[in-house]
């Protein structure tokens, strides 16, 4: 079935392409102007050169007669020659990626610049729905290329992100095919909320998420961080907006691209090693109480060569591929942009695949002058196929034990009496029959249109609808340790969403003498529907994955959600004589999910800059751009609750003797409202010698009425109610640097870094409260907990304090206060335990990334870098495997390098005396556990060939081959300290949480890929 629908969807989408080819291509058989009169007699020919800012020839570029179809492409060298009627026709030059260049066509040798969007002062920039040049900004935002995003092999765009843009923290998934990061920009504004980032998508706002698009897709990625940049967005932009623009035709020949990479995965465990046979043998035979097994069948020393490997036996070199297709091009009244994406991953763990399919179609028709017509439709399947190897399992089973018997055969369910660990369960076993599917088809579609009223005042409509649709199995075998008690069990989940999203916006655009205004006001409607269910059966026979079949309909279960949002908004940008910059913005929100004296909210920001470069007294040439910027402005942010402010019901579990019930499980409270916050913030933007671009922001960002669920005495039946309490403070710095070091035609040289800087705190909690101890997110039973104080960070480690290792007799200590206060040590932890103490904090003291970019001729050379400064990362995962012989049910970690244990008084140690069944309670949750999650990380190196085939007509192929993810610097003694996001049930969300657990590893990947343009 899956390959039917597989081969049936990439008909489809081959099918849509050769239609849209068609279409692009079609031409008259004649070449005539769009006004339909004829072209005067060709009389001169024209010959020139294109190159980018660097002086590099860029092959590919469009050179069209405007007004008419009339063109061609620039060769491997840049170079072209097309014949005009005279001096004065304009040449229009294309290239995705790059800003239309109009040139008249002259008496001499032309030389065209291209500009690469997101890199010169007179860029168009589309931010708060509206486009604006670059040189009028007072926002503080960043803008990334096409080219500075795709650099690695990833399917989604948030992985992509990572250290290429100041104040963007990006905590990138894990090595599991399709995994998704987690974005933080400028900070958590929040203790309970969501910290995601908005994302827009050609104007339409599409959730917290890059809405599964196709990376390839994009043309710029705009990050937007301060209020002047966010408050138009109003209550859903506290945590920063992610603006991106797609791909689009452009006007001249058809261009035909196509990528394909192929990307060999392995395993990066980093620093963290478990111990093979012979070294657990070794720390078990140090026991001093090994008189506890000596006498056990299993102990002896042929357990030295007992060396199953787990790890090796579980993992493989995965392959990933992705593959891209385009199509663009029209002419003056029609433009299309049609792609085609497949991305395809095996596991580096075996048993898992993914695959994702991506369909864009995108058009734009002008039939006149004054209305344009943009319907575009975006197409995704994701799937996957989990039959994975057990993570956990890799970790913890032990060398001893093989899931093999002598004959070949699988060791059966626990108990298992072969093994060393009697009590663990084989779950190869298992793996024969269990498994697990899902489907996801999200269907985005758009209507949009302008009316040009005037040359100054148009309409612009854009309306999208979203549909997604989601199904999941999971099959347990009656044979299984799973299924064995309930003889088999099959699980259906089913999931349905749409969203509908318009806004109807006036555009103002206009100049009086050296007075600019460009302004917008409209209004917006936002609405999300979700239909969800659930069914669970068992008895079922084996290898019977139909619920028909089951005997016993175990449970059943859904739902169903909504949510509204409206909005009017209004935003005016000034400048006078580009020189003095003026922006207001003002929005008012009204959303489904506050109570009535409080559900609509206005947000608004105002910002100012001082183009000082333009200034008659200015006069050093060698600075052409010196931009003084400052804004101010208030955000909102809206619960993840849908309907915290009604009073609810539960009926699920208030059922008797077959009767429904419904008890009371939450409290009104119709005074709900927004977080809020209001961001001061200042900026400088300088260049200098044409080669030198720097970008410095300071801001200062005071969140109020955070949304919290308060407790209340348990005797009213509800444990809490959502009230809006306490507040948060976020201030930071931020500095980005691009400096063009060589600049020739044969040889460039270019480094870009940024750096970020964040310091939170609480500044007030509920009531008189001066502290609220909390989980620290993870889920995970005895883990570390975090505390919620004025003064401190939001994310302050909580724990007892760790005092090292007794010489004289090996014993784990912790601090302790004492009657007259004094911190003294104790080798009781339940003591220390009641004298817990804020200890660090996950929050990095700086952030960033950096690249260097070199091309020499057809060469072109690059790395990129990320790194984090500082924070402590709670490394659960040696609780377990750091145990000091409390855990004998697993294996035990090599220590790390510069580790010490404690084997004779005297020792200074790190590690207390190891014992079997350790009952010190030196492996509980504690500062121990604590340690750096300061780090350097090389996220990819790329080195490729460029070449010209003119008889093939291939403008360029690109031939590369790159390394992703190959080395980490840390002294982190676990997998990785970039960690992964971590699945909060509770808020059923993804979460930054710096508790390190078993985590599937990251993955080394080697690249090999082409570029092909015709």
């Amino acid at each position: 079935m899956h390959t039917v629908l597989e081969k049936s969807l990439k008909t489809t989408l081959l099918s849509l392409l050769s239609l849209s080819f068609q279409i692009t291509t079609a031409a008259p058989s004649k070449e005539i102007p769009v006004n339909e009169t004829n072209l005067p007699v060709f009389q001169k020919i024209v010959k020139g050169k294109v190159v980018d800012q660097k002086g590099i020839p860029v092959p590919g570029v469009n050179v069209v007669i405007k007004g008419t179809t009339k063109g061609v492409q620039t060769d491997i060298d840049g170079s072209f020659a097309i014949e005009v009627p005279n001096d004065g026709t304009i040449l229009v030059f294309t290239f995705l990626g790059m800003e239309d260049q109009e040139i008249p066509a002259g008496n001499s040798t032309l030389k065209v610049v291209m500009k690469e969007v997101g890199e010169q002062m007179n860029e168009v920039v589309i931010v708060g729905y509206s486009k604006i040049k670059k040189e009028s900004l007072t926002g503080s935002l960043q803008t990334l290329d096409s080219k500075k995003i795709v650099d690695v092999t990833t399917p989604t765009v948030e992985n992509m992100l990572a250290g290429k843009a100041s104040g963007v923290y990006v905590n990138t998934g894990g090595g599991q095919p399709g995994a998704v990061a987690k974005i933080v920009i400028r900070g958590k504004t929040t203790v309970n909320g969501s910290t995601d980032p908005l994302w827009v998508i050609d104007g339409v706002i599409v959730g917290n998420s890059s809405a599964n698009m196709n990376p390839s897709d994009i043309e710029t990625l705009t990050v937007l961080k301060d209020a002047a940049s966010t408050a138009v967005y109003g209550s859903q932009g506290a945590n920063g907006v992610i603006v991106v623009t797609t791909k689009s035709g452009k006007t001249g020949k058809a261009v035909i691209n196509f990528s394909a990479k192929t990307a060999m995965t392995t395993l990066n465990n980093g620093n963290f090693k478990i111990m093979n046979g012979s070294q657990l043998y070794d720390l078990y035979d140090s026991f001093e109480n090994k008189q506890a097994f000596e006498n056990v069948w299993w102990w002896n020393p042929e357990l030295r060569n007992k060396n199953f490997d787990w790890w090796d036996n579980a993992t493989q070199t995965g392959i990933a591929e992705d593959y891209n297709l385009s199509i663009s091009g029209g002419g003056e009244n029609f433009k299309s942009y049609v792609s085609v994406g497949v991305y395809k991953e095996t596991g580096a763990v075996k048993g898992y695949d993914y695959k994702k399919y991506n369909g864009l179609m995108k058009f734009e028709y002008k039939p006149n002058t004054w209305f344009t017509l943009r319907p575009q439709v975006n197409l995704t399947r994701e799937t996957t196929y989990d039959q994975q190897h057990s993570v956990g399992a890799l970790y913890g089973n032990m060398p001893w034990d093989s899931p093999y018997l002598e004959d070949g055969s699988l060791v059966g369910n626990a108990p298992n009496p072969t093994w060393v660990n009697t009590t663990g369960s084989n779950y190869l076993y298992d793996l024969q029959w269990n498994y697990g599917e899902s489907e996801n088809y999200t269907v985005r579609a758009n209507l949009d249109f302008d009316i040009k009223f005037t040359s100054w005042l148009t309409f612009s409509s854009v309306n999208n609808y979203i549909f997604g649709n989601s199904n999941s199995s999971y099959y347990t075998d009656p044979r299984s340790s799973g299924g064995l008690a309930v003889k088999g069990r099959i699980e259906d989940n089913f999931d349905t969403y749409n969203r509908i999203y318009t806004n109807q916006l006036l555009k103002f655009n206009k100049s009086f003498g050296k007075h600019n205004f460009n302004a917008i006001a409209g209004y917006e409607w936002n609405e999300y529907n979700r239909k969800f269910s659930q069914g669970i059966a068992t008895g079922i026979p084996p290898g019977i994955v139909a619920p028909d079949a089951a005997a016993v309909p175990e449970k059943v279960g859904g739902g169903r959600q909504q949510w509204a949002v409206q909005s009017l908004l209004s935003n005016i940008n000034y400048s006078y004589d580009n020189r003095y910059l003026a922006q207001v913005s003002f929005r008012r929100d009204g959303a489904s999910n506050f109570g009535k004296n409080a559900q609509y909210g206005n947000f608004y920001s105002i910002s100012g800059g001082w183009n000082i470069h333009n200034e008659a007294f200015f006069h050093a040439d060698y600075i052409n751009n010196l931009k003084l910027r400052a804004s101010y402005g208030s955000v909102g942010n809206r619960p993840n609750s849908l309907y915290p402010h009604l009073p609810l019901y539960s009926f699920s579990k208030s059922s008797y003797n077959e009767s429904p019930g419904a008890l009371i499980s939450q409290l009104a409270n119709p005074d709900l409202s927004w977080e809020k916050t209001f961001t001061a913030g200042v900026g400088l933007d300088v260049s200098f010698f044409k080669r030198v671009n720097i970008t410095l922001d300071y801001y200062n960002k005071n969140t109020s009425d955070l949304l919290y669920y308060v407790p209340l005495p348990g005797v009213i039946g509800v444990t809490g109610i959502w009230r809006n309490v306490g507040a948060v403070n976020n201030r930071g710095f931020e500095a980005s640097i691009n400096v063009d070091i060589i600049k020739g035609d044969n040889f460039n040289w270019s480094v870009d870094a940024n750096i970020g800087t964040n310091k939170n705190k609480v500044t007030s909690l509920y009531g008189d409260r001066k502290q609220i101890i909390v989980g620290d997110g993870s889920g995970v039973s005895g883990s570390a907990n975090k505390l919620l104080t004025p003064g401190k960070d939001v994310d302050s480690w909580y724990l007892t304090e760790w005092a090292g290792v007794d010489p004289t007799n090996g014993k784990p200590q912790w601090f302790t206060t004492n009657a007259a206060g004094e911190r003294v040590k104790t080798s009781s932890y339940a003591d220390a335990s009641k004298n817990q103490k804020v200890i660090g904090t996950y929050t990095p003291d700086f952030f960033g990334g950096f690249s260097t970019t070199l091309n020499y001729k057809n060469f072109d050379f690059s790395a990129i870098f990320s790194y984090s400064v500082g924070g402590q990362i709670y490394n659960y995962a040696r609780a377990e495997f750091d145990s000091d012989g409390a855990y004998n049910d697993r294996n035990q970690m090599v220590l790390h390098s510069g580790w010490s244990r404690w084997e004779k008084p005297g020792d200074i140690a790190t590690h207390p005396q190891a014992l079997y069944d350790n009952s010190s309670q030196s492996n509980k949750a504690s500062s121990r556990f604590l340690e750096t999650g300061t780090y350097l990380k090389m996220r990819s190196i790329t080195l490729g060939y460029n070449v010209p085939i003119p008889r093939l007509n291939i403008s360029n192929l690109r031939l590369y081959i790159a390394g992703e993810n190959l080395f980490t610097i840390s002294h982190y003694s676990g997998v990785d300290p970039e960690l992964p996001p971590t699945y909060n049930d509770a808020t059923q969300q993804y979460i930054i949480s710096g508790v390190a657990t078993q985590v599937y590893p990251s993955t080394r990947k080697i690249v090999l890929g082409l570029n092909l343009t015709l």
